[in-house]
């Protein structure tokens, strides 16, 4: 739960004697580093050799004594904007490097929209992003949603809410409604069931093999109803903000219907997790890690709460190098099936960077939003540190950073790659674009920098001239840290801790600028909720 919770007014007079803190070019060399390591295969808008230029112009910096989250963010950032593909549709973000078969138009696949929307919004190039929401909403047509959207269960309402509480631009979202309402009503008339759930095939909800999936029946599934809640809310929340009070009010009434419907129908009491129904109305008999995917949209009750004791059982998800697809001790679970099937993509026990980052951000909810003993501030740190250690692979020559498909959970070894590599990049698997060089590498399909940014370091966008930072950094873990160049509602904000005042010259303690004003100033890390400066003050 949120604690230690301020309102604070901006104070005339506290301005630092300049707008920003930290300087690129102490982070350049990460730049030149990934540079050198990389064999450049399919460049896109921005290639290796304009990486920087466009990196410290459009993201935040991030600066911490712990080398391996500063390292890792730095290199998701770098494999980030390799993704950005111009287009006469404008831009979109690719999820695989070289063109694949079961992509749509540009290479585009909608399965991980929702984490490229939540991660490029800190970009200061809006454009980047409002083009990608454009292209997904009106590649029908002006108000005709892409038909390639609903390939695969996705949250992109929910994104482009949460991409306008950060940006503010009313104006954008407003025009966005008649499409999300499309988007939604599509999905509700092709996937929704009599329980007021919505069902998909695993394959289709971007987790094929998985022990409770099929790719024939029509399965309810705890991610596409959580996503199918986030659509609604985010039409309503919309609706309201366009002032149209009773269509607001008839999406809430839905996803308030879907919400019950999930926590009725989807949650196993004896085993106090959310799970798969089966067609015949059964519940699965395996915990998967999606049944966190709830806590991502707030669904839960906290009495719901102990369920992410499984996170931090070794029987359950907790593995070394990330959280398993599958608890453990089911008798289904399966490394062994990963590494001997034909099929590339399993979620039968290995680690998904994609589920990672979902259960991860579900975490920082639950850490928030709920008034809970189960997990705290370490659990969450130490996750986050397991997740970005995975970010490796090694080689002949040494240890490089990576980021690539399914992982083993025990070793680190990023199983889709070896597979490809113990068959030459041929012959494995099914479809053609199996057989490319580098299929997985540099892959787009998680999160990283918006868990630092969101979830870390707490910066928390709302709607009107505010924000709340609520840092997730366990007490005496760090002694300093700065996050620069934060845009938020058209400014830019700071957020830096000092134990000593020796680091960054600002004074001891935890201070928070916005367009380089002092409007917040501690002696110890908090958990605050600040009105920004107005331009006339």
């Amino acid at each position: 739960m949120l604690i230690g919770f301020l309102s604070l007014v901006f104070l005339l007079g506290c301005s630092p004697t300049k707008k920003h803190v930290l300087v690129p070019e102490n982070y350049r060399h990460y730049i030149t580093w990934f540079n050198e390591l990389d064999n450049e295969l399919y460049p896109q808008h921005i290639p290796n050799d304009s990486a920087w230029d466009f990196l410290k112009g459009n993201i935040p910096l991030l600066d911490c004594p712990d080398t391996i989250i500063e390292q890792t963010y730095y290199y998701r950032w770098w494999t980030y904007r390799k993704h950005i593909r111009q287009t006469d549709d404008g831009f979109v973000l690719t999820e695989f490097l070289p063109e694949m078969g079961h992509a749509g138009e540009h290479n585009t696949i909608a399965c991980a929209l929702g984490h490229h929307i939540r991660e490029g919004r800190w970009l200061q190039n809006r454009k980047i992003i409002e083009d990608y929401i454009n292209f997904w909403y009106h590649g029908g047509g002006e108000s005709k949603p892409s038909d390639h959207l609903f390939h695969y269960s996705n949250w992109l309402n929910h994104a482009v809410w949460e991409h306008y509480l950060l940006t503010g631009r009313k104006d954008f979202i407003l025009r966005k409604l008649p499409a999300m309402i499309q988007t939604f009503e599509r999905w509700e008339k092709n996937h929704s069931t009599e329980e007021n759930l919505f069902w998909s095939y695993d394959v289709r909800d971007g987790m094929e093999e998985s022990i409770s999936g099929s790719r024939t029946e029509k399965n309810r599934r705890a991610t596409i109803s959580s996503y199918m809640y986030g659509q609604a809310m985010a039409i309503s929340n919309t609706a309201r903000l366009a002032g149209k009070q009773e269509l607001a009010k008839e999406y809430e009434n839905k996803a308030d219907t879907i919400k019950k419907a999930i926590n009725e129908r989807l949650w196993d009491p004896y085993e106090k997790f959310y799970k798969v129904m089966f067609e015949d109305r059964s519940l699965s008999g395996a915990r998967e890690l999606h049944g966190y995917v709830p806590w991502y949209f707030n669904i839960p009750p906290e009495k719901r709460s102990p369920a992410w004791k499984q996170l931090l059982d070794p029987e359950g998800f907790y593995a070394p190098y990330g959280p398993t697809t599958a608890e453990q001790r089911h008798h289904e679970f399966s490394l062994k099936r990963a590494y001997e099937s034909h099929k590339a993509c399993r979620w039968d026990g290995p680690g998904w960077p994609y589920a990672t980052s979902q259960t991860l951000t579900s975490m920082a909810n639950l850490l928030n939003h709920y008034d809970q003993q189960i997990i705290d501030n370490y659990d969450y740190f130490r996750q986050l540190k397991i997740y970005s250690k995975s970010h490796k692979l090694e080689t002949d020559t040494g240890t490089v950073p990576w980021i690539d498909e399914s992982l083993n959970p025990y070793t680190g070894e990023w199983i889709t790659r070896y597979r490809f590599e113990e068959n030459n990049y041929n012959g494995w698997g099914t479809g053609g674009e199996r057989g490319k060089p580098e299929r997985g590498k540099a892959y787009n399909h998680s999160t990283y920098c918006d868990l630092i940014i969101n979830g870390l370091i707490g910066v928390k966008p709302e709607k009107g001239e505010v924000v709340t930072v609520n840092p997730l950094i366990p007490e005496g873990t760090w002694d300093w840290f700065c996050l620069d160049r934060v845009p938020y509602h058209g400014g830019e904000l700071t957020i830096l801790w000092d134990k000593t005042g020796k680091r960054y010259g600002q004074g001891r303690g935890f201070r928070i600028y916005f367009d380089g004003r002092e409007i917040y100033s501690a002696s110890q890390i908090a958990s605050v909720r600040i009105e920004l400066p107005q331009n006339n003050e």
